[in-house]
């Protein structure tokens, strides 16, 4: 097996991250690129930790996501990056984040339960968006008459937010402090703002579902 250079293994991996048209793990890299290089798992991890630290100070920055490891601006730039592009970033409703919210923290949930929590009526429209999106799909059935369907996030809801798993949505007790402050990630700060606000009053069935 051919080995690398610690730099060029560095040098690799980093360009490797950089062209990949979406988020990639060390699975895939050692099954792709790093392919009969024989590098070790801590050679890799520690080569991925380097990249990370030298992007901190920079407007660019390593982040491992749910699905792998990519390449983003920094949050706080975002403002002025935005004006690179005319079309505005798509808006959503307030009916449409509380129900994503409730189906983030509360999963797996029924549509029935988030009507319950929300008191009105999760109209058909919100479900195939979120759906459509990619944020959301069905995982199972609720064994209760008509079976319905369990929502829970996908990898693209925990990507969209630099996320790597669920546990890293802010707790309840963080949202005021979230919302108060510039962070810069505006859909998760909406998003967590949306779900105080809804998370409170669960039925029975919800809480044994959480």
């Amino acid at each position: 097996m051919a080995k690398l250079a610690k730099a060029q293994l560095k040098q690799l991996v980093e360009a490797a991250i950089f062209v990949a048209e979406a988020p990639i793990s060390k699975v895939q890299l050692q099954e792709t690129v790093l392919d009969g290089l024989n590098v070790s798992q801590k050679a890799l991890n520690d080569v991925l930790e380097e990249l990370r630290l030298d992007y901190q100070p920079r407007g660019i920055q390593l982040v491992e996501v749910a699905s792998g490891y990519r390449f983003q601006s920094m949050d706080s730039l975002s403002p002025w990056l935005s004006k690179m592009w005319q079309e505005q970033a798509p808006r959503y409703s307030r009916a449409m984040l509380e129900t994503l919210a409730l189906i983030a923290y509360r999963q797996p949930i029924t549509r029935g339960e988030i009507e319950d929590v929300r008191g009105v009526a999760v109209s058909s429209h919100i479900m195939k968006t979120l759906t459509e999106r990619g944020w959301i799909k069905v995982v199972g059935h609720k064994e209760v008459p008509g079976r319905p369907g369990l929502y829970a996030t996908t990898r693209a809801f925990l990507d969209y937010f630099s996320l790597t798993s669920i546990s890293q949505l802010p707790s309840i007790d963080a949202f005021a402090q979230l919302a108060s402050e510039p962070t810069g990630d505006e859909p998760l700060r909406v998003l967590a703002n949306d779900a105080e606000e809804v998370a409170e009053p669960l039925t029975q069935d919800q809480e044994h579902l959480h």
